[in-house]
């Protein structure tokens, strides 16, 4: 059985925090277990088990949040306006290079495949 929350497909085996989690960019396990705690679901309870009314509450709460492609946008925004700016961390992203520190000598093949393919725009 499926579960469908803001228009994605959630399996029904999945937990309730576990489900979103690995549905929505930006929630994360202890994100999802706020959630659940705020709207008084039991922890271990599935997705299959959710009510109508309950899952018109976690749509609810999710819509209010930023989520998904907002998200995203968000960030792109933010790395495109500290390159704008010259920044260190701007000059970093634009070269393709380990933003936070890391080092380059070796361990920098994943810096340089995220900053090349997905966030320079």
């Amino acid at each position: 059985m499926v579960v469908h929350i803001l228009g994605k497909a959630i399996r029904g085996k999945y937990r309730i925090n576990y489900g979103l989690t690995k549905t929505f960019y930006g929630i994360g396990l202890e994100t999802a277990t706020k959630l659940c705690s705020k709207l008084g679901f039991y922890p271990d309870m599935r997705m299959h088990q959710l009510t109508e009314q309950q899952t018109m509450s976690i749509t609810k709460e999710l819509s209010e949040m930023t989520i998904d492609s907002k998200l995203l946008n968000q960030v792109r925004e933010n790395i495109r306006m500290k390159r704008e700016i010259g920044s260190y961390v701007g000059i970093r992203h634009s070269m393709g290079l380990p933003v936070r520190g890391q080092r380059t000598k070796t361990n920098a093949k994943t810096a340089r495949k995220l900053n090349r393919i997905e966030r320079k725009m």
